[in-house]
């Protein structure tokens, strides 16, 4: 069973919601624009998140992702402003294009050793992050990843060289301090 694409779009007086053990899916732009959602239950059943599922759910402020979910798709929690932090589970592998862009709000997030590819503008103008630790698993950064970072923020890289499939422009529009070899 899924939650079909543009099932509650723009959904502003939505608040909550517990969605059922029964669903394995959340289809594209499903929950797009509930600007008046603030929490979210997914059950560990589900293991595909649409693209834009939640973007635009700036009253959003808390989120578990289910262990079963291999990917982040494209601008998933894009513009989820009210998001202060998130664990992405060790299930996930890739997150893509503009996954977080412009989740100003948030101020933690932990990447798993299971991810291996990050996707142009992922982390794009996520102003309060104050570091990331990106694993040494990654292998791909795609463009522009970290565009809109300042120089109060840091990237950690926990590999010691740049990742063999590194966009050329990866750090366009950013100023964050970078670090190679962390090891903590």
């Amino acid at each position: 069973i899924s939650i079909g694409s543009f099932a509650f779009y723009n959904c502003t007086g939505l608040i909550s919601i517990v969605i059922p053990d029964s669903v394995t899916s959340i289809g594209g732009s499903a929950f797009y624009n509930c600007t008046g959602l603030t929490s979210v239950v997914i059950p560990d059943g589900v293991t595909s998140i649409g693209a834009g599922a939640f973007r635009g759910c700036s009253g959003l402020t808390l989120i578990t992702i289910p262990d079963g979910v291999t990917r982040i798709n494209n601008g998933v929690f894009a513009g989820c402003t009210g998001l202060t932090s998130i664990t992405i589970p060790d299930s996930v592998t890739i997150i893509v294009e503009s996954a977080f862009s412009n989740c100003t709000g948030l101020t933690s997030i932990v990447i798993p050793d299971s991810v291996t590819s990050i996707h142009d503008k992922a982390f794009s103008n996520c102003n309060n992050l104050t570091s990331i630790i990106i694993p040494a698993s990654v292998t791909s950064i795609g463009h522009q990843v970290f565009s809109g970072w300042t120089s109060t923020q840091t990237i950690y890289f926990k590999s010691n060289s740049k990742p063999s499939n590194l966009a050329w422009d990866w750090d366009t529009n950013c100023s964050a301090k970078v670090v190679w070899g962390y090891q903590g």
